[in-house]
């Protein structure tokens, strides 16, 4: 039976995109940059992600992050702008002010609040991270909230799962789930922690090779019935 939920944020309960879109298109008014259009956006999230894959695979530094995708995305793009510490930290304000819910995930957790633990996952910065959770509302239905800047660990790391489970106490890792859109961080995470895995995959796309899924989904209330099955 399960017992703990552990939610992803960007991607899963939120949508990442339209916040990240909306957090670089201020911060380009904010330091008169001018217009940032789609095609541009797009490659900015194209680099940022590449960025964050590494920090999952243990190459680059949350630091190396947080400076070195915007580097490369202001010299690819021939924007001359050295105030790169600035922008992040701009940006790392704006992400947290635009909140858009995927699939009613807010009502999805406040439904569930009582029924099972449950403890939001991310790799998210602190600062960005926590604004969202306290705009969303989310920090108010949660058990507990383990940011990996705070945590002092990424996902996928057992170590970022370690400061997890010192924290809920003593369970079967058959009676914890972690509910997440990215393979790399949430289900290789959960697969490395040995618990149940969700995917959350509104694209419907082909299992992984090399990975468990336990549970494939495409819209977050079916893990109301994923809760159902293992009572």
């Amino acid at each position: 039976m399960i017992q703990v939920i552990l939610w992803d944020i960007d991607g899963t309960l939120l949508d990442f995109g339209l916040a990240e879109k909306a957090a670089i298109r201020a911060c380009f008014i904010r330091f008169g940059l001018g217009e940032c259009p789609d095609d541009m956006l797009a490659r900015y999230s194209s680099i940022n992600q590449k960025y964050w894959n590494a920090l999952e695979r243990g190459e680059l530094t949350k630091p190396q992050v947080l400076s070195g995708r915007f580097q490369e995305f202001f010299q690819s793009e021939g924007i001359e702008f050295s105030d790169i510490e600035g922008f992040n930290h701009a940006y790392q304000i704006q992400l947290g002010e635009t909140v858009v819910f995927r699939d009613h995930g807010y009502e999805l957790v406040r439904d569930l609040k009582g029924q099972v633990r449950q403890y939001a996952v991310t790799n998210g910065t602190a600062v960005a991270q926590q604004r969202k959770l306290d705009k969303s509302g989310l920090i108010r239905l949660f058990d507990g909230v383990f940011i990996s800047e705070q945590v002092g660990a990424e996902k996928p790391s057992p170590d970022f799962f370690r400061a997890v489970f010192n924290h809920v106490g003593p369970i079967a890792p058959e009676e914890v789930l972690i509910v997440g859109d990215s393979l790399t961080s949430d289900i290789q995470g959960g697969n490395n922690a040995g618990i149940l895995c969700c995917w959350y995959d509104p694209e419907d796309r082909p299992l992984p090779q090399g990975l468990t899924v336990h549970y494939h989904i495409q819209d977050l209330n079916q893990v109301r019935e994923i809760l159902t099955l293992s009572l």
